[in-house]
C-alpha cells in the first residue's frame, strides 16, 4: 500500500485522536489564564462543537497600517482536553470542510470551492481550494492583487486549518476585526483576488485523526528546488522527500494551481514554532534585489505589530539551524517568480515533550487556542492591506497582461503539457533560467540511476565468469 504523501508523525507516539464525535454533545472546559493572554479571567466555557459562535471586541489598538487583533466569544473550542493522548472533542477533517463548504454556500458572491484530485502509482488525493473575489460579478475582468495561501501541509498542524477558516470567516463578514473601518476594509478587498487551501495534506490529516503513525512523504521537501539532497543531520523519518520531485498528487495540484494563479503573494502557514520566513530553506542566504529588501520590511513590521518582536524573522534556512531542501517556497520564490513568498509558523509549545506530538504543534486550551487565531487573523490583514503597497510598480506591472508566454517547468512538458501563462516582467521565455534547477535535480537521478545499473551489470559479469567451467590448456 502507498503512503506516499503522508507526512512524518516523527516521535508521536503518544498522539491520538477521536475521529468520531457526537455534535450534539455539550462539554464544560475550563479555560484558564496564561501568560501571553493577562487580559483572560479564569472561566468556565460550555461549548457546542456544533457551532462557532458570534464575534465580540475586546479593547485593542490599532495604529499605522495594521490591523489590531480580535477576541471571539467563541461556543466551540476544537482543540479541547489533551489527556493520557487522547484529544477529546475536536473536529475531524470531514467537520471542518463541511463548514467551509456551508460558508461558501452561504456567500456565492464573493466565495467559489473547486476541488482538484490527483493520482500517482495507485495513490490519489484531492484539495479543496476556496477562492474569494469581493463583489466577485462585478469585478471579473479587473486585474486584481494575488493572493495563494496554503495551510495544512502537515497534517499533524490541525491549528493552521483552523486559521484558515477564521479568515475565510472574516473575509465573507461573518466575524470580524476591531477598529477598521468598514468602508477602508471594502477598498483593500477590492483589490484582491485571494485563494485559501484550507487542508493541503487531506490524507495526513485523517491518519492523523486515526491514531495511526505513519512515517511517508514530507510535501515540504517534495518539490524541485534542490530537491534530494541530504544534510549530515539528514533524517528519513522526518524529512523524506519522496521518490522523485512533485512524486506526490499534492504537490502536483498545488504547482498547477500556483503556475496558473500566478500570485504576487504566497504564504505556506504551518505549526511548530512562531516565525516568519522568506527564502531561502535550502541555503543560508535571502536573496538578492529589491524583493528581498521588500519582503524582510514587510515581515519586520508584522513581527512588531502583531508577534511583539517574539516571533523569528529571516530567511528558512538562515535561521532555523538546519538546512530545507526541496521546499515549497523556495520553488514558488524561482521557479513560479513569486514576488513575496513566505512560510509563516504560527504556533509552538517548545516546552512539550518530543513524544508529545499533539503539543508540540498544537494548543491545547481554549484561551492559547483563541488567542493564537486572532493575532494571526489580524496579521493576515496586515498583509492583505500592506502587500500591494510594498510591492509597489511590481504590482501595476504585474497586473497588466502581456502577449509573452513563459516556460514553467520541465517536467510538465515530460508530462505531456505545457503550462502558459503571462510573464511577470515582460521578458522573453525563460526556459533556460526557469528550467536550469529542475535539469539538474534530473541529472542527479540520471547519474545515480547509471551508476546502479553499471553495477548491476558489473555483477551479472562477474558471477557469469565465475561459473564458467576451467579447461585445463595442457595437451593430455
Amino acid at each position: 500500500m502507498n503512503f506516499d504523501g503522508i507526512e512524518t508523525a516523527k516521535t508521536c507516539s503518544h498522539l491520538r485522536l477521536l475521529n468520531q464525535r457526537n455534535s450534539q454533545e455539550q462539554k464544560t472546559i475550563p479555560a484558564t489564564k496564561t501568560a501571553v493572554d493577562d487580559r483572560a479571567e479564569t472561566k468556565t466555557e460550555t461549548l457546542d462543537s456544533n457551532k462557532r459562535g458570534s464575534a465580540r471586541e475586546e479593547e485593542s489598538q490599532s495604529s499605522g497600517g495594521h490591523v489590531s487583533s480580535v477576541v471571539y466569544n467563541t461556543t466551540s473550542f476544537p482543540l479541547s482536553a489533551f489527556n493520557d493522548g487522547v484529544v477529546r472533542g475536536n473536529p475531524t477533517s470531514e467537520d471542518l470542510m463541511e463548514e467551509i463548504k456551508a460558508l461558501v454556500f452561504r456567500h456565492p458572491d464573493e466565495l467559489t470551492l473547486d476541488t482538484i484530485k490527483s493520482q500517482n502509482k495507485g495513490y490519489s488525493a484531492e484539495i479543496a481550494i476556496v477562492t474569494y473575489s469581493q463583489r466577485r460579478q462585478e469585478t471579473d475582468d479587473q486585474p486584481k492583487f494575488r493572493i495563494l495561501l496554503s495551510f495544512g501541509q502537515h497534517g499533524r498542524e490541525l491549528i493552521t486549518s483552523e486559521l484558515a477558516l477564521r479568515i475565510l470567516s472574516i473575509l465573507s463578514k461573518e466575524q470580524f476585526l476591531p477598529n477598521l473601518d468598514p468602508a477602508s476594509l471594502d477598498s483593500t478587498l477590492d483589490k484582491l483576488l485571494i485563494k485559501v487551501v484550507p487542508m493541503e495534506n487531506l490524507n495526513g490529516r485523517k491518519l492523523v485523526e486515526a491514531g495511526d503513525l505513519w512515517r511517508g512523504v514530507d510535501l515540504n521537501r517534495n518539490w524541485s528546488v534542490d530537491w534530494g539532497k541530504k544534510e549530515k543531520d539528514y533524517d528519513p523519518y522526518e524529512e523524506n522527500p519522496g521518490t522523485a520531485p512533485f512524486s506526490e498528487p499534492e504537490t502536483q495540484i498545488i504547482r498547477k494551481v500556483a503556475v496558473s494563479f500566478d500570485p504576487h503573494i504566497w504564504i505556506n502557514i504551518h505549526s511548530g514554532m512562531e516565525a516568519l520566513f522568506m527564502p531561502y530553506d535550502h541555503k543560508n542566504t535571502t536573496p538578492d534585489g529589491v524583493s528581498s529588501h521588500q519582503m524582510k520590511s514587510l515581515l519586520e513590521e508584522l513581527n512588531q505589530l502583531h508577534c511583539q518582536k517574539r516571533c523569528m524573522v529571516g530567511s528558512g534556512g538562515g535561521s532555523v539551524g538546519y538546512l530545507a531542501h526541496g521546499t515549497a517556497t523556495d520553488f514558488m520564490f524561482d521557479i513560479v517568480r513569486v514576488p513575496m513568498a513566505f512560510t509563516f509558523e504560527i504556533y509552538g509549545d517548545g516546552a512539550a515533550s518530543s513524544r508529545d506530538c499533539f503539543k508540540m504543534f498544537n494548543p491545547t486550551d481554549f484561551v492559547t487556542f483563541n488567542r493564537v487565531l486572532n493575532e494571526w487573523s489580524a496579521a493576515f490583514f496586515t498583509i492583505f492591506k500592506l502587500g500591494p503597497d510594498q510591492l509597489g510598480e511590481n504590482y501595476s506591472k504585474a497586473s497588466v497582461p502581456t502577449l509573452l508566454d513563459k516556460w514553467v517547468s520541465i517536467d510538465e512538458y515530460l508530462e505531456g503539457y505545457l503550462v502558459e501563462r503571462s510573464s511577470r516582467y515582460g521578458k522573453k521565455m525563460e526556459v533556460l533560467e526557469l528550467g536550469m534547477q529542475e535539469i539538474r535535480t534530473y541529472f542527479r537521478l540520471f547519474l545515480l540511476s547509471s551508476v546502479l545499473l553499471m553495477f548491476m551489470f558489473c555483477s551479472r559479469i562477474s558471477k557469469s565468469k565465475c561459473a564458467r567451467p576451467i579447461v585445463s590448456a595442457i595437451a593430455i
